[in-house]
């Protein structure tokens, strides 16, 4: 089993202090599920552990071993989707596999993987917004990352391909640790076995809808 220590994460923008001493720990086979309302600091704390924003303060220990945070080295165990696509839009998606992977048998991953044939020949621009979520969901959680973080993989997106996307997260969460964050409540509580709000710039740790709605995130007509 792999673990990742995420301990005293603060932040603040301007005079906003967004995370206050923020901690969580993540292992490989938890899916973690992490909620919070617009502007409470969820994209910016995954944000910073992939290094692509500087926290005021942080620490990180890899398997109990610290690790600094630089950009190459916790792209090394954080595989990382943001909520915006990155995929060139003219390529085909059978043009864009081969680029994230260089080993066939990686390669099939995805080629094989349910419903990506009915699309493998169109361009990225030409796909669903389910479609291309998914493509993403794949390229990026079949990348050797021991760890997935998942800004918002079930915003917008069709029922057919919010399924794939779950059974695909359900298949990697056998080796990897993940964690999403997303405004779909019902999707993430269908596969995670962790969860946390984010309120107050604090973590705080959920274990039922229920709980969402006492801590203020969700309504009582919620469904």
């Amino acid at each position: 089993m792999r673990q990742l220590q995420i301990t005293n994460v603060s932040k603040s923008f301007r005079d906003i202090n967004v995370l206050n001493q923020v901690s969580l720990t993540c292992n490989t086979t938890n899916i973690i599920g992490l909620f919070g309302r617009n502007g409470t600091g969820k994209s910016t704390l995954l944000k910073i552990v992939f290094g692509t924003v500087n926290a005021d303060t942080i620490s990180l220990n890899y398997d109990k071993k610290s690790i600094l945070v630089k950009k190459v080295i916790p792209s090394q165990i954080v595989g990382y989707l943001p909520q915006e696509s990155f995929l060139p839009k003219q390529i085909r998606v059978r043009d864009i596999v081969p680029m994230f992977f260089q080993r066939i048998e990686d390669q099939e991953l995805v080629f094989y993987a349910p419903k990506i044939r009915t699309f493998d020949h169109k361009r990225v621009g030409e796909l669903s917004l389910g479609q291309r979520r998914y493509l993403e969901v794949l390229l990026i959680g079949n990348l050797e990352h021991p760890f997935l973080f998942l800004d918002e993989p079930f915003s917008m997106i069709e029922p057919l391909y919010k399924e794939e996307i779950k059974n695909t997260l359900t298949k990697l969460s056998k080796y990897k640790g993940i964690v999403i964050t997303d405004h779909y409540y019902d999707d993430v509580l269908d596969i995670t076995n962790k969860n946390y709000l984010l309120k107050d710039s604090k973590l705080h740790q959920i274990q039922s809808k229920e709980e969402l709605i006492k801590m203020n995130y969700l309504t009582k007509n919620s469904n």
